[in-house]
């Protein structure tokens, strides 16, 4: 999937965009409608891992208002809180192997220069990569628990190479030099062997296989046009490499292959992209997610059995963020569901039973105030059918029709799914309808209709966001004058075309860490994405050859065509889409006397970690969309 700018259970319809979604009647009702304050009360959580003996649960929670290291005893209790930062958030790795020591990641103010940190014990903390300038990524434990595999750029800001941790003295080892653009993707369990992928294009790469013994690669992938291979992981005896594939399918597979032999075969298929597929660590269990529809579908295959586990049911939500113990007695997973956020449950092999730990849905909000979306489709201007989902807010009916936003997701290449989304929700309870658009060149439904917004970002798949209005207003409860378009990151940069390039369509619009200048974003890239930056010129334009025709899809060069109402929220440290994008947009719309809003957040990058920013802004989205979209200059 494509995520370079990247910051919805229910009856199926396909629908032609002329028809309704919903019956004449009208169904409107009253309901509680909730401050952004309430709605941020809901709490956030992220991460997980199980310690050593499965007792513990180690996750990340914004319940101090950023994100910190919190564990859970598993048998169920209050949490403990492991960290107290008050500026840069927490995202926990992983305990140790054999204690209960944590890795965790941090940047700064969202700048992305991200570094491993060590949390001893009695609550000591070190910076595991010192370097000021260099960003490090975590990759895997090894298998003897004894290092862990991670990336740095310290050596060539470029290039991540892959170094290995011994945790008894915490000194690294360079492993492999990407100098070629080889990206990290696996190890194998006797660490002999890396797999490597190197990207051509957003839908093309190669894999590799590096042997650390002989210092040789070997390239996995011969190929003719465009696939996409992934490595999911090695067996554990080491001698076959599992990897995802869209060879010969318009969808992603699972292979596996044979390192002493050289053959590859097929391992298990779905309807829908196969995300990922790894196995526990002795390899007892294989877990899959399939990407079924926009929701998270988890396999997972006891290889003893060759039975697949039941799993909890989960109504109108889906189990994600699967981890199973070191031991394989456990298993960690969230539930997320469109009306309830991320919960932490633990789940018993052997009783096949298990236990929510967490509650994290502030009380304050009852879930039947909130919308379940619906799947539709619908016809776009050449005939290319258009996955979504819509979000009909309660007060809704035909006699009182509703004011509505066409929602446009991050990447390009991201897709808009089920799940909890406190932005969406707010906005539906104050009684915006939502259609949360997966354009063209969304993740998902195929490589084909990946594909289909290569080079033709700003326009055709502008046109697939128009057309969104046509099934809107066809609903009858929604109200054809007010119609606005909301986006995050790549669909910021969508909500400042469509003002730019389809002047008369949108009332209103909300830009969110948004692209208004192609040219200069895609020459300021961060220097850590090298390897990717070819592939970003080949799907939307080469900056050093192509710039009039890069210049012709930037808002920024065309502003003077932009009249209606927006506002912009832009994070000051942001490292992909740079202050000066939303600074220069603003300062031109001001020029031209249109009405523009705009809030810099000093201390977030690329999209929002601290809980009162989020409060700050999207509090200003929906006064903004009140006095512009519904008509309430008193808000």
């Amino acid at each position: 999937m494509r995520r370079f700018l990247t910051l919805g259970v229910s009856l199926l319809l396909l629908l032609p965009a002329s028809l309704p979604a919903q019956s004449g009647k009208a169904t409107g009702k009253a309901v509680k409608e909730y401050t952004i304050e309430q709605f941020m009360n809901t709490e956030a959580i992220t991460g997980g891992s199980i310690s050593h003996d499965d007792r513990l649960i180690l996750y990340s929670s914004r319940r101090s208002g950023i994100f910190n290291a919190f564990t859970l005893p598993a048998g169920g209790g209050k949490p403990s809180q492991l960290t107290d930062s008050k500026t840069d958030s927490v995202f926990v790795i992983s305990f140790f192997p054999k204690d209960n020591r944590i890795l965790y990641s941090s940047d700064k103010g969202g700048n992305e220069i991200n570094h491993i940190y060590l949390r001893e014990e009695n609550g000591q903390v070190k910076d595991l990569t010192p370097d000021e300038k260099a960003r490090a990524q975590f990759f895997a434990w090894s298998h003897d628990g004894k290092s862990f595999f991670y990336g740095s750029n310290k050596r060539d800001p470029k290039f991540m190479d892959v170094y290995e941790m011994d945790i008894a003295g915490m000194q690294p080892k360079l492993v492999y030099k990407s100098d070629a653009g080889h990206q990290f993707a696996a190890v194998s369990n006797d660490k002999r062997y890396l797999a490597l992928v190197k990207p051509i294009t957003t839908s093309n790469n190669e894999m590799y296989l590096f042997d650390t013994t002989t210092q040789q690669l070997k390239h996995l992938s011969p190929h003719t046009g465009d696939v996409v291979f992934n490595p999911a992981g090695f067996s554990v005896d080491s001698r076959e490499l599992y990897y995802l594939t869209d060879e010969g399918s318009e969808f992603t597979y699972l292979k596996k292959y044979a390192i002493d032999a050289g053959k590859s075969e097929k391992v298990e298929e779905a309807k829908w992209d196969i995300m990922y597929s790894r196995f526990s660590k002795n390899g007892r269990y294989r877990v899959s997610a399939v990407n079924n529809d926009a929701r998270t579908e988890i396999r997972i295959l006891d290889t003893q059995t060759k039975r697949n586990i039941d799993l909890p049911d989960v109504p109108n939500a889906d189990i994600t963020g699967v981890s199973i113990s070191d031991s394989e007695k456990s298993m960690l997973f969230y539930v997320n569901g469109s009306r309830s956020p991320s919960n932490i449950y633990v789940f018993d092999f052997a009783t096949a039973k298990s236990r929510k730990l967490t509650d994290t849905m502030n009380p304050e909000i009852s879930p039947e105030d909130l919308v379940e979306p619906t799947v539709v489709r619908y016809k776009s201007f050449d005939g290319m059918e258009i996955p979504a989902l819509l979000y009909k807010p309660h007060q809704a009916d035909t006699a009182r029709k509703v004011p509505a936003l066409v929602s446009v997701h991050g990447g390009p290449g991201g897709q808009s799914r089920f799940g909890y989304s406190a932005l969406k929700q707010y906005l539906v309870n104050h009684g915006y309808a939502v259609i949360d658009v997966n354009n063209r060149g969304s993740s998902g439904y195929g490589k084909t209709f990946y594909k289909a917004d290569d080079q033709k970002h700003g326009n055709e798949d502008l046109n697939d966001c128009v057309e969104a209005k046509k099934l809107l207003t066809g609903t009858g409860w929604v109200d054809q004058k007010r119609i606005g378009i909301i986006g995050g990151s790549y669909g910021g940069y969508m909500v400042l075309a469509a003002l730019a390039f389809r002047p008369d369509e949108f009332t209103a619009g909300v830009d969110i860490f948004g692209v208004s200048n192609w040219v200069r974003t895609l020459k300021s890239t961060p220097p850590w994405w090298e390897a990717f930056r070819e592939a970003l010129f080949k799907e939307l334009g080469n900056p050093n050859t192509q710039e009039q025709f890069l210049r012709d899809k930037s808002p920024l060069f065309h502003a003077e065509k932009i009249k209606k109402p927006l506002i912009v929220l832009q994070g000051k440290n942001d490292p992909r889409v740079l202050q000066v994008e939303s600074d220069e947009i603003v300062e031109a719309l001001k020029k031209n006397n249109v009405p523009v809003e705009y809030i810099v957040f000093p201390d977030e990058g690329h999209g929002f970690v601290k809980k009162e920013n989020e409060i700050k802004g999207y509090g200003a989205v929906l006064r903004f969309l009140d006095r512009h979209l519904r008509g309430q200059p008193g808000s």
